[in-house]
């Protein structure tokens, strides 16, 4: 599969953004007649960021190259963008200023290696921006079923969760955390419009599986930062964890998840148990979890 093209990324991730808005919840008056469009009008953003519709227009087609800083504001204003939509929209519209990197290895760190290893009680996993698993801890590697079974180029957690039968089975909300991880590939894909890998990805899994099809075409884009979720373990059942994320100091290409469990909870419990039950695999190998194409 080719590149993405920035245009095209930033006029479909304009044209759905607008769409999800009505002219009430912009504040504008109601308008006679009937709409042939959902949501805003192109002349509707252009009014509400303060720009002509001309000039929205070239924006929205990816025409424009030149978009400066103030009026990315406005549009992500009129648009009633969140923080992470905000970042996208600036990565989008500002293609030429990214340029093409090589590939290079993905690593993680000796020390934090080791710190990873010293988390014995919960999961906790570092990801790349393709969301290969680059490192995780035993209980992450025993909460996630057949995960050690995959070759090591294919441990990535977007492959897992649409191409193995055993996430749709784990998640107890598989859609909607199946939806942040396409929202997560999206974000990088802006970041990296030049990535054959991520590129390579994101057809795979058009081709396969057509609710992430589906999902890649709304636009929807997703940061993790913390939560939580619900699982049901083939092994000990149903578990609840929360979730922490974490940029590396150094690192700002790779998230830190570190899971969490309500103290004296049947989760604790539950994934006490799994613990033990995989002690013997408790060391991760620092050659094999490392190394990634970027």
């Amino acid at each position: 599969m080719s590149e993405h093209v920035p245009e095209t990324d930033l006029r479909e991730f304009l044209r759905t953004r607008r769409a999800r808005i009505t002219p009430e919840q912009a504040g504008l008056p109601p308008h006679p007649g009937v709409r042939r469009v959902p949501g805003l009008r192109r002349e509707e953003v252009a009014q509400l960021a303060g720009v002509s519709v001309d000039y929205y227009v070239r924006l929205e087609r990816g025409r424009s190259t030149s978009a400066s800083i103030s009026v990315l504001e406005a549009v992500a204003r009129a648009l009633q963008l969140n923080d992470t939509e905000r970042n996208h929209l600036f990565a989008l519209a500002k293609p030429a200023r990214q340029r093409p990197r090589a590939a290079a290895a993905q690593y993680v760190r000796p020390g934090l290696l080791r710190a990873l290893e010293n988390i014995a009680d919960i999961p906790a996993l570092i990801l790349g921006h393709r969301l290969d698993v680059l490192a995780a801890n035993h209980l992450a590697r025993a909460l996630y079923p057949d995960f050690d079974a995959l070759p090591a180029g294919e441990r990535n957690m977007a492959r897992y969760m649409f191409l193995n039968d055993a996430a749709r089975d784990l998640y107890v909300e598989w859609p909607q955390t199946a939806r942040t991880i396409v929202g997560m590939l999206r974000l990088h894909a802006s970041h990296h419009p030049h990535d054959p890998e991520l590129a390579q990805l994101v057809g795979d899994l058009s081709v396969s599986d057509q609710d992430f099809r589906r999902w890649w075409g709304d636009h929807d884009v997703f940061q993790p930062k913390y939560g939580s979720k619900r699982y049901h373990h083939p092994l000990v059942g149903d578990i609840t964890l929360g979730y922490e994320a974490f940029t590396p100091t150094g690192d700002p290409e790779q998230t830190l998840g570190l899971y969490t469990v309500e103290p004296g909870s049947p989760s604790e419990n539950a994934l006490r148990i799994l613990a033990n039950w995989t002690a013997n695999d408790a060391h991760i190998n620092p050659d094999e979890a490392a190394r990634h194409e970027r």
